[in-house]
């Protein structure tokens, strides 16, 4: 199975594709797409444009998006909700099924503990994946662990439904 996971955002969005195949789990792209100083439509056009040749070229079975969490800062809710927008848009539009996941549920997921830090995420995703290096910003990270938080969810939820041995 292969996941796409997306950590939305204008200014920063991190994307990832991660394989599971015969129990391992591999890391086949991944980054962040930088919406730089442009206008709010050019920014979420540049992100569309990246999902968009990501999912081309990688054709991913299924979607993982962090799901909006409440912040004090409305303008960067708002910000992060348009990005979220626009990668459940290209899941759409690919015919590939989407799955949001809380902060908690991926550190939870990938550390163990739901109150990790960036950077125990980050040394977790390194170890997980077998990355030579740690991804180049957290963005990156967290859209690596949220595609490794969707094939354990996926595992788990397959064999509890009596699909996995």
């Amino acid at each position: 199975m292969r996941v796409m996971g997306v950590d939305p955002g204008l200014t920063r969005a991190g994307y990832a594709i991660v394989e599971q195949s015969a129990g391992k789990l591999t890391a086949l792209d991944f980054g962040t797409i930088r919406g730089g100083a442009a206008e709010i439509p050019e920014q979420l056009a540049a992100l569309r444009s990246r999902l968009g040749e990501a999912i081309a070229e990688h054709h991913p079975d299924a979607m993982a998006v962090e799901r909006l969490f409440v912040t004090r800062n409305q303008r960067t809710a708002i910000r992060v909700g348009q990005a979220s927008g626009v990668a459940l848009l290209a899941a759409a539009e690919a015919g590939i099924p989407v799955t949001e996941y809380g902060p908690l549920q991926v550190k939870q997921a990938v550390v163990g503990v739901g109150s990790a830090s960036k950077d125990q995420v980050s040394f977790m995703v390194r170890r997980i994946l077998n990355l030579s290096e740690a991804p180049d910003t957290a963005d990156a990270a967290d859209a690596l662990a949220l595609a490794i938080c969707h094939l354990h969810s996926y595992r788990l939820t397959e064999r509890a439904a009596g699909g996995g041995r």
